[in-house]
This record gives C-alpha cells, structure tokens and sequence, in this order.
C-alpha cells in the first residue's frame, strides 16, 4: 500500500507518493497561485495527487491516506486550517475538502510539524524517542517530537519556537512583536544581517560577491566573504552563529531532546557552521556536566522531509 504526502506552500503545492518504506516513488509540484480561493487551490491539490498516482501506475485504491502539511494553525482533530497568514485562510475545513475530491481519508498538519516528523520517522532523527526540527528558511519553522508524538499544543499552535524572544526590544517580526528568534536566525534574517554590513561597509568583498547589488544577496554571501578573508563577512557570519547558537541553546534547555535537527539552505556550509554552534551549545546549555547530551546534527531529507512527515501521519491519527 501507498501513501500520498502534501507539502502546501505559498508559492508551490508539492506532493508525493511514499511507499511502506518511507521512500518517494515519484514526485510533482505545482504553483500555488496566491492569491486564491481555497476552493481552487483544494482542487489542484486533488488534481494533482489523481495524476501523480496516475504517473507512477498505481491505482488510487492502493492509495492507503492522504497527509497534508499546511502552513498556519491546523486543527489536526476537526481537519480545518484555522489560520494560515501565508495562504489567507481563516477557518478552511481542508480535510474535508480534500476527501469529498479523493474519496479517501486525510490527515493534516502544519507544515514544519509534518517536516520534523518525517526526519523523526525517516531522517536524521530515526530511532530515537524524542527530537526538535528547526528550518531556517524564510521564517524559522519548528516541530517537536515527544515520545513519537507531535506536540501541537492543545489549540494546535505548538512548537512556533521562531517566534521565542531571543534579544528583548529587538527587531521587529513578522508577529508583531519584537526580539523574535526569527529575523535573528532565519535564512532572511542572515541575509537582512549581510545587507546592513555592506551598506556600512562600503569596501567589502561582499559588494563583489552581490556583484554590487543588495537584490543579489543570499545566505552564502557572507560565508563566501568570511573564506576570502573579508573582515565585514567575518563579523557578519559570526554574528548570524551567536543568535542562532542562543537560540539552539533555549530549545535544548527546554526541551531536553535526544536529537535537534537543523536543516535549510544555510546548512550546507556543514562545519563551518556546525562546528561553531556546538561550541556554543557545549558553554551554554545548563545540562553541560550531564552525561547524556543532546545531538546537534543536519536534517537528512531536505524539502521532502515535508512531504514524507505529511504521507505518515495516518501512523499517529488514524
């Protein structure tokens, strides 16, 4: 038997077929057109998982669930995205939608939950009993694994460990308050970081990175600027590694997990970033004479960690 997994995003609908061993067997996407009527965007969904199954030559009868990961706050007992800035919805009953189109049952849950169980169940934190995800895109998202189970909180809006102060009075964050972790240690926040740094630095080799142009900066700029020697991408890296650093420090005093999971674009500096973050975590963390401690390691399934967590969720709600 198979599984479909959705990974619904603001900008693209990414689905897949996952067999009993947790891997995808093929994979499609589609825009996500925003903005749009959740009506249109639940029939491309439908759609796209009839000619995905279709694709691969399985039946939809062999379709055992269907999982959906959705930004926002998704109430994974009444199937309904309650709110979802990114998308627009308020109070959208998805599940429902989704299984009048299919004819099959569906689970959902929100996007970075579904991602930190699909590395629980098949990643980085296979086998092990507890482990926190944090993904540093746009935003940093988190989901948390207790005892195998997703912790949501009991109004399903737990684990938004992005939005956790980290510098109180700080900068201001897309939730209105300000010091969030988030544009502190997002993958915009490291690049707002690099931006500032060469505007005050008008001489640095960041400018020739960018090819001159702010529009142009990403999260490796500042890295690339560190290996040439650049004492402005030096500072800005090693900044970026303190605020992020902080915050891994707070998740592990909290949460006290077996594993945390870091994954994003920004991980594939590998040691150059690690390494660093676990000196932090080794300083700081209040269990530091503890004899077990928790593992620092990079997220293993990259963006189909979202579609793999969201194809298994039959397995805690069926």
């Amino acid at each position: 038997m198979y599984t479909i997994g959705i990974d619904l995003g603001g900008t693209n609908i990414a689905e897949g077929i996952v067999d009993e061993n947790m891997k995808i067997i093929a994979k499609d996407s589609v825009p996500t057109n925003m903005p749009r009527s959740a009506d249109a965007i639940a029939e491309d969904m439908a759609s796209l998982a009839v000619s995905l199954a279709k694709k691969a030559s399985i039946p939809m009868s062999e379709i055992k669930w269907v999982g959906i990961g959705t930004p926002g706050t998704a109430n994974s007992n009444t199937g309904i995205i309650e709110y979802s800035c990114n998308l627009n919805f308020e109070n959208v009953p998805m599940v429902s939608m989704i299984e009048q189109k299919l004819g099959k049952k569906v689970y959902i849950e929100n996007d970075a939950n579904a991602a930190a169980f699909g590395e629980f169940k098949a990643g980085a934190a296979k086998d092990v009993d507890s482990a926190v995800v944090i993904t540093l895109g746009t935003g940093i998202g988190g989901g948390v694994i207790i005892g195998g189970k997703i912790l949501e909180g009991f109004n399903f809006a737990g684990g938004e460990l992005g939005h956790t102060v980290i510098v109180s009075g700080g900068r201001e964050c897309t939730c209105g308050r300000r010091g969030c972790w988030d544009p502190y240690s997002s993958a915009t926040g490291l690049i707002n970081l690099t931006k500032e740094a060469m505007k005050a630095h008008k001489d640095s080799v960041m400018w020739k990175i960018a090819n001159g142009n702010l529009g142009s900066v990403n999260g490796k700029t500042a890295f690339d600027a560190m290996r040439a020697g650049d004492a402005a991408g030096s500072a800005v890296v090693k900044e970026y590694i303190a605020y992020l650093g902080c915050g891994l420090v707070n998740v592990i005093n909290t949460f006290q997990p077996d594993v945390l999971c870091i994954g994003g674009g920004i991980c594939k500096e590998g040691d150059t970033l690690l390494k660093p973050l676990e000196e932090i975590i080794r300083k700081e963390r209040y269990t530091k004479y503890s004899k077990n401690q928790t593992q620092l390691c990079v997220a293993k399934l990259g963006n189909d960690a979202g579609i793999i967590g969201a194809a298994l969720l039959g397995e805690l709600y069926q």
